[in-house]
């Protein structure tokens, strides 16, 4: 790397092992010699928020989704001023983005106005939109439940003669996956339809408060709008409401004994008050346990329902404080409290009526968007995300009788395209009665990829890709990614971080010590002790139960507004986020200390002495 850039992408080379990586994904999403003027000269970040680890080729359909509705809404619907769309491309396996800007200054300002327009008329109309909004993308998931995935018979039903169906199930398979794909971009359509208005909401309050009160720190700002009551609680809240139930019908011990979650539940079921407590259960899991324990990007990152092991580790945890005579609910009332605090002083300090009037409007549209912009994730990447990879498993099942694949799981290496081929390669062997290529073809290539897959998770990701810009200043990288001009100079350097001191983005206020628990996934949250430092690459909402038991948080990627910055706010606990290395430079069982006001954070004590 020079002073001025990271390597180029045409620079980086291929890890030994993993030689025609570049197959498995769509032409489209690589770096390449056709478009090389274009992107050897922007920089180019890995996206650890949404996408940290190597993607499954099938798994690039999520970000192919928001590659183009975050982009339509900015360019070409709403208008946004200084942004385009995010490009996206895939290098190593690894998701790399940039932001795309509007250039001509002429252009930004004919934009401004349209944006005044069409955005207008959904802030003045937001509460109605947002309803209306929840309604298609419950629409969007109950046609997702009630897709039917055919299987491949012998010989078809009588009826489909007798009733003059006219088509066959075969037909109707391949029907059934082009509707599932559709689905998937239908949510994705919604996901954005309101989200980057909402976003915007916040950026207007961030720039008047910078400009009225100069020095006022993001985490500041960003507490004018804590104490939202949004759905992201919901389902920690459930767990809490089964271990009040719990010790209500007696049964803490049955619900502590030994065994799986599912092998308790089981036994929970035989006795008269567990049943009763199991029907409880059953009632809360839909909708609040499709709940992932990953961003909902990868089909491996399942979900509550998939797996009891993260909600039951939190309904132990929730019972055993209850009988402690614990509290554990969120300090919501201490958070609005505060909230109310700073915005009356901030307020105060505004010379004029018309200063004020500004201030009050601004905050005012803040805290309407901030339901949606925490709630459309629970609909949309946790719900309909949780029912869509278990749907597409339906079609592993297919591939795999039909002699295609081994393991419906396999499915997952291959592309979206790919399996649509696959699929439709079974289905005319089915029709036709002849042997087909796709029965070894396939198989083969899945077994190439697993070792190609293996290859590329033992490479490191560079932090970024090509030319540093002077100042990085796009609004929405800042405020969601952590990515600041600072971080990126740090990134040139191989990390500024020296000794014990590591530094971050302050994400939630307050000061607090304790021994640190490294985590990267949510199969360790039951290792969690009460009053540990929780720090890890990044925090999904599923993991929300845990900010009742850790005394502060720490992240390597993400911005003021990130889940691990908005939940440690709401649970009154400091955080520093978007550290880039924490992970790397602490160790479970450091002591640590966690400053949420300047985004510091110090080893203490290592480990073992």
């Amino acid at each position: 790397m020079s002073a001025d850039r990271f390597p180029s992408p045409f620079e980086v080379e291929t890890p030994a092992g993993a030689e025609g990586w570049e197959r498995m994904y769509p032409y489209y999403l690589l770096f390449s010699e056709d478009n090389r003027q274009y992107e050897d000269s922007v920089l180019w970040f890995q996206d650890g928020m949404h996408h940290p680890e190597v993607e499954f080729p099938f798994d690039t359909i999520t970000h192919e989704c928001w590659r183009v509705a975050l982009g339509q809404y900015n360019s070409r619907i709403f208008a946004v001023p200084p942004a385009y769309g995010i490009e996206q491309r895939i290098l190593n396996g690894y998701v790399y983005i940039t932001p795309v800007p509007v250039t001509e200054e002429e252009w930004v300002g004919q934009r401004a106005e349209l944006f005044m327009q069409r955005a207008g008329h959904y802030y003045q109309n937001w509460d109605s939109l947002f309803e209306k909004w929840k309604e298609k993308m419950e629409g969007v998931i109950d046609e997702l439940k009630q897709l039917e995935v055919p299987n491949l018979r012998r010989l078809e039903d009588e009826e489909v003669v007798t009733e003059g169906r006219g088509m066959s199930s075969g037909y109707r398979l391949l029907e059934a996956y082009d509707r599932a794909i559709e689905n998937m971009f239908v949510a994705w359509q919604y996901h954005f339809e309101m989200l980057n208005l909402g976003y915007a909401a916040y950026l207007n309050l961030f720039m008047f408060c910078k400009q009225a009160f100069p020095g006022i720190k993001d985490e500041t700002i960003a507490q004018m709008v804590a104490g939202t009551d949004i759905l992201f609680f919901r389902p920690d809240d459930e767990i809490k409401k089964l271990a009040r139930k719990a010790i209500e019908l007696d049964i803490v011990d049955l619900v502590r004994g030994e065994g799986s979650p599912e092998e308790i539940i089981e036994r929970l079921r035989e006795h008269p008050k567990g049943a009763e407590w199991v029907a409880a259960l059953e009632e809360a899991k839909d909708p609040w346990f499709y709940f992932s324990n990953g961003a909902g990007f990868y089909h491996h990152h399942r979900s509550w329902i998939d797996d009891m092991t993260v909600p039951w580790s939190a309904l132990v945890n929730y019972i055993e404080k209850l009988e402690n005579g614990e509290n554990i609910d969120r300090p919501q009332d201490e958070v609005v409290a505060r909230r109310e605090r700073l915005l009356e002083e901030y307020r105060n300090l505004l010379q004029t009526d018309e200063d004020r009037k500004a201030f009050d409007e601004n905050v005012g549209l803040a805290r309407t968007v901030a339901a949606y912009i925490e709630d459309h994730n629970f609909y949309v990447e946790n719900w309909h995300h949780t029912l869509w990879w278990n749907k597409i498993r339906e079609f592993g099942d297919r591939l795999v009788e039909g002699g295609v694949l081994d393991d419906r799981e396999d499915l997952f290496y291959l592309n979206r395209w790919e399996v649509g081929q696959a699929l439709y390669d079974m289905v005319a062997g089915w029709a036709t009665g002849a042997p087909n290529r796709s029965q070894v073809y396939w198989k083969r290539e899945v077994a190439e990829r697993k070792r190609i897959v293996e290859a590329l998770r033992a490479w490191a990701p560079l932090p970024a890709l090509g030319p540093v810009p002077d100042e990085i200043t796009e609004p929405f990288t800042v405020m969601l990614w952590g990515i600041t001009t600072d971080r990126v100079q740090s990134w040139l350097k191989g990390g500024t971080e020296t000794g014990d001191a590591i530094e971050g983005v302050p994400g939630s206020p307050g000061v607090a010590e304790g021994r640190a628990r490294v985590l990267f996934s949510a199969s360790e949250l039951s290792e969690v002790q009460p009053g540990e430092i929780l720090v890890c690459p990044i925090t999904a909402p599923a993991w929300g139960p845990v900010f009742g038991t850790i005394a502060a948080a720490v992240s390597d990627i993400g911005g003021i507004m990130s889940h691990a910055a908005i939940v440690s706010r709401e649970y009154g606990l400091p955080a520093v986020v978007g550290t880039g290395r924490a992970t790397k430079l602490i160790k479970t069982g450091d002591l640590v200390r966690v400053d949420g006001n300047t985004g510091k954070v110090t080893i203490l004590e290592r480990a073992g002495g």
